[in-house]
């Protein structure tokens, strides 16, 4: 009889890591994880959480390196001679940082992002239909109509912008919702929406610009020069009706630096009175996740590329977790069994004769050591 070999040793880490990463649900991959210290140490070296965030978030790719502060806790740092110690803690810290902010952008509570209006390419009546306006989810706000209007324009093709700041530098965002302005004081109650609107994240080329410009209602200049946008939606259809319109992003997407642009493309509302048309929103609301104050970003200038920044002082207190077993969910012990089923199968079609063995129980040390790093 053969001695019992772990399927790893058979199949090799090259083939076993390319394995591991059709793993696309995070739970699986955490369990993973939990199975053996050998299948630990494979995650740790191929960086399969880093993996896992690239896949689903493709702007993580920009990420320069990875930081955790207010780690008092996790000891000295490693001397300077000591590479290989400093590359492996290095893979760690990844490691932890992956994992961790995969489950941030998974497991909290979905909201508003949305933290303050930035400015509006053009404002007609500054500020009684300021961009602020846009805020506000009631139509009349202090018996007074509350929107944001363009300046009227002859050319119906003429589109408009709005820029907001978002709650954190980082977000996971799913969708954004708008209400087209409806003016129930004119006649015919004319609804000034647009035909389509598209939709840009990044962050500012300078803070203190942007710091100065929302003093005022609009940007000097195009807003291109203000900003760096790192992320451009499809168009999406806008109808003209009043009532909240929801347009759900194809994939989620992570918006680093925080900053939100709305275009609106093409006009469909003359005003009687003028001649001229225009665009008007009431409200805008943008729905996802903030990531801080556990993660933040140092935007590193020319290169576009970041710094991403674990807090290690905020601690995780959101549900439902990664590690919480949920109906149908694959538990440690069941994904043991299967990685052992998989290693007779390979021994079987190597010609090998396979006892039945004990399972490798993972130890508690090992468990709760791998908890400390990732919950």
């Amino acid at each position: 009889m053969e001695a019992r070999m772990d399927f790893l040793d058979r199949l090799g880490t090259d083939l076993s890591s390319e394995i591991l990463t059709y793993l696309d649900d995070p739970s699986d991959l955490f369990h993973v994880s939990r199975v053996s210290r050998s299948l630990r140490h494979l995650v740790i070296a191929n960086g399969l959480w880093k993996q896992l965030c690239l896949r689903m978030f493709p702007q993580l790719s920009r990420v320069a390196r990875v930081i955790e502060f207010n780690n008092g806790s996790r000891g000295e740092p490693v001397e300077v001679g000591c590479s290989y110690q400093m590359e492996w803690e290095s893979l760690e810290r990844d490691d932890r940082v992956y994992a961790l902010l995969v489950r941030y952008c998974t497991s909290l509570l979905v909201g508003n992002c949305v933290s303050e209006a930035i400015s509006a390419s053009s404002t007609d009546n500054y500020p009684e239909e300021s961009i602020e306006n846009t805020l506000q989810s009631a139509n009349i706000v202090e018996r007074r109509a509350s929107y944001w209007s363009s300046k009227g324009q002859r050319n119906p093709a003429v589109p408009e912008t709005l820029i907001f700041k978002l709650a954190s530098e980082l977000c996971v965002i799913t969708e954004i919702n708008i209400r087209p302005f409806q003016a129930y004081f004119q006649s015919g109650l004319p609804i000034y929406s647009a035909k389509f609107v598209r939709f840009r994240m990044g962050h500012p080329r300078n803070l203190a610009d942007v710091a100065c410009d929302l003093r005022g209602d609009s940007l000097p200049g195009s807003a291109d020069d203000k900003f760096v946008w790192t992320y451009s939606s499809q168009e999406f259809p806008m109808a003209q009706e009043c009532q909240l319109q929801k347009f759900k992003l194809p994939e989620p997407v992570l918006c680093v630096g925080g900053i939100l642009q709305i275009e609106l493309l093409g006009r469909v509302q003359r005003q009687e009175m003028d001649g001229l048309f225009y665009i008007c929103i009431s409200f805008v609301q943008v729905v996802g996740r903030s990531l801080s104050p556990a993660f933040g970003v140092e935007i590193l200038e020319p290169s576009g590329k970041f710094v991403l920044k674990n807090d290690l002082k905020h601690k995780f207190h959101t549900h439902p977790s990664l590690h919480k077993e949920e109906p149908g969910e694959i538990s440690a012990d069941r994904l043991q069994r299967r990685l052992m089923d998989l290693e007779r199968i390979v021994n079987l079609l190597q010609g090998n004769v396979v006892e039945d063995v004990d399972e490798y129980e993972v130890g508690e040390e090992n468990n709760e050591a791998w908890e400390a790093d990732h919950l």
